[in-house]
């Protein structure tokens, strides 16, 4: 999309994020530990029931900053399309992760981490705040979800 470009609609930008929680395969992680300290990091991930399926270890900081702080900031890579998704995260063992959820992960990604190391978990992160722009000009109604209800 250009600048010269009328904006989408909220509608369509709604449409276009649900195609990309589809087809992309990685996402940035944000998130930061009891101190305050942010880490950022690349997961693979899966769209399934409305919610953001994660995986990585409990031992490395971004397992850790997610099963303690229960919140992360989501986004994709590209600057010109902009998808910033915070969300509230529940943490599940191997054991404990609804089988649907890792078989979807399973089916995007190539990847059953059930079947690796036990320090594996997985973790759903649930949206309260969606925002999704391109370019300047699609700032305003940037807000396509606000306290886990969809504006659109």
């Amino acid at each position: 999309m250009k600048i010269t470009e009328p904006p989408r609609t909220p509608a369509r930008r709604k449409t276009d994020l649900l195609a990309r929680l589809e087809r992309e395969i990685d996402i940035w992680v944000a998130t930061a530990d009891t101190e305050g300290v942010p880490c950022l990091v690349p997961l693979w991930f899966v769209w399934h029931e409305e919610a953001v399926w994660l995986c990585t270890r409990l031992a490395n900081p971004t397992g850790r900053n997610l099963r303690d702080g229960r919140r992360a900031r989501l986004a994709f890579g590209d600057t010109r399309d902009v998808v910033l998704l915070d969300g509230d995260v529940e943490t599940f063992t191997s054991v404990e992760v609804p089988s649907a959820a890792a078989e979807a992960f399973r089916a995007k990604t190539g990847w059953d981490p059930r079947e690796g190391h036990a320090s594996y978990a997985f973790f759903r992160v649930r949206p309260r705040a969606v925002q999704v722009w391109c370019e300047a000009h699609e700032l305003p109604r940037r807000h396509l979800m606000r306290d886990g209800v969809w504006a659109v």
